[in-house]
């Protein structure tokens, strides 16, 4: 079992934590995390792009000129797709670019992300994370302790909206309750800063 050093917001290590096998210690699978990140960034997509195809612009009812005699090439629309005002040939119309991927796959994924930030030294394990109150200037002093410079990500067991409400002006810094954890967000973020409840309760779920 992977072990990890378990801090306290001050930035001191009270003791260490033994992580899942299953859940933090497997060899990252470089295909499912592909899949993963594509299926959610596709997620993100609107598709809500749209061209007018040539049943749909105005006009171009009757043929422009007669068939023969004119010297000028055979024409039956003023809207079709040579034509300035025309109907544009296959262009993009509203679609959604969402897919599915089997549960293992995402499950894999998931731990697979996990695993790679242990496997980096990206994970910074906390006793516990209680705010009082939302303090922008009071979260930004833990970071500081626990020398994280760059994006992170903050997982806690549950929704804390006092963390929630502090992190959330901090540029680079998301905040997500476990069961929102995801690998997108995993990968983005250069540190990993989880509690030691939320940790329990991801490898309650993927164990």
């Amino acid at each position: 079992m992977p072990k990890v050093a378990l801090y306290n917001v001050s930035g001191s290590q009270v003791g260490e934590v033994e992580l899942s096998d299953s859940v933090f210690g497997i060899e990252p699978h470089t295909y499912a995390l592909n899949q993963a990140v594509l299926l959610q960034r596709a997620s993100l997509r609107m598709g809500t792009h749209k061209t007018k195809g040539r049943s749909e612009v105005r006009g171009g009812g009757r043929k422009p000129w007669k068939q023969k005699g004119t010297g000028r090439a055979r024409q039956g629309s003023i809207r079709s797709p040579q034509w300035k005002g025309g109907g544009v040939v296959f262009g993009p119309t509203p679609r959604s670019y969402s897919f599915k991927l089997p549960k293992k796959v995402r499950r894999l994924a998931i731990k697979s992300a996990l695993s790679s930030k242990v496997k980096a030294s990206e994970i910074i394990v906390l006793d516990q994370l209680l705010m009082a109150a939302p303090k922008t200037k009071e979260f930004a002093a833990i970071l500081n302790n626990l020398k994280v410079e760059r994006k992170a990500l903050v997982v806690t067991a549950g929704y804390d909206e006092n963390v929630a409400l502090s992190a959330r002006n901090i540029p680079g810094v998301k905040f997500v309750a476990a069961e929102g954890i995801n690998v997108l967000d995993v990968l983005a973020h250069d540190k990993l800063i989880i509690t030691k409840d939320a940790v329990d309760k991801v490898q309650e779920v993927f164990a």
